[in-house]
């Protein structure tokens, strides 16, 4: 029999933004307490009764991805692992709607336009201006020092999160396949990417894709072909992750 080796995606828990119904992206919004919650109660919880055990740690260089993770490994008692903090799993840059309630905008421009930003595979919110509230707090992080100033996002489309996501998941690949066991704590758009290039989905495919707070989505790898073995399995009770995917798929009130 092929060995096989497992790789675990989660999006982390609920920030105060997405309590709010604000567009995030490389805001850097902390868990709300609800969020601390799920991070313990749900995402760690389900690893632990599925038995899962890692050996490193992705994570974005944003705090609400950050803290999900160290509050994993807390419950699950391996916080010595090693984490790679990379800005390339940073959420994707919602430009000038960053900070924005997505109602509101809906009201304004109509859902049909808020629905082609958030989740057209080509959508691309309008660049983020200085007059934005976030404008300075996001070009000033010192967590964002070693972006390149060519790479740095003023905004960002689905597929340019895809494409800049895309050499980290290879990095993340070649850990599964030479047997790190590995947890990927990131993103709602992020953890989209790393579906698409995990599954080989199209455009079209990934654009119905929603990701609930702090559900473990494993995945199993054949370690010498590298070919993924089955569907992907999500931890947890069945009727909360529709859900919350119903939930993350809407605009919000």
């Amino acid at each position: 029999m092929a060995k096989t080796n497992r790789l675990v995606l989660l999006r982390h828990g609920e920030s105060e933004f997405n309590l709010k119904n604000l567009f995030c992206g490389w805001h850097d919004a902390p868990l709300s307490a609800g969020g601390v919650e799920q991070a313990r109660s749900i995402a760690a919880a389900n690893l632990k009764s599925a038995g899962m055990e890692f050996d490193k740690v992705y994570c974005s260089k944003l705090s609400r991805s950050k803290r999900t993770a160290d509050l994993i490994l807390s419950e699950l008692e391996c916080s010595f692992l090693p984490i790679v903090s990379d800005w390339r799993l940073n959420e994707r840059h919602y430009g000038n709607l960053t900070g924005v309630n997505k109602r509101e905008l809906a009201n304004k421009y109509g859902e049909k336009q808020v629905q082609h930003w958030r989740r057209n595979y080509d959508g691309l919110p309008p660049p983020i201006e200085t007059s934005n509230l976030y404008f300075y707090e996001i070009c000033n992080s010192s967590d964002f020092q070693n972006v390149p100033i060519d790479e740095f996002p003023l905004t960002e489309s689905m597929r340019m999160c895809v494409d800049r996501v895309s050499p980290v998941w290879e990095e993340i690949k070649k850990d599964v396949l030479k047997g790190t066991r590995v947890l990927a704590v990131v993103h709602g758009t992020v953890a989209r990417a790393l579906i698409k290039h995990v599954e080989g989905l199209s455009e079209e495919q990934i654009e119905k894709v929603n990701i609930p707070n702090s559900v473990p989505i494993v995945y199993e790898f054949n370690m010498a072909t590298g070919q993924l073995i089955g569907e992907s399995k999500y931890l947890g009770d069945v009727k909360y992750i529709e859900e919350m995917k119903q939930k993350v798929a809407a605009i919000g009130d």
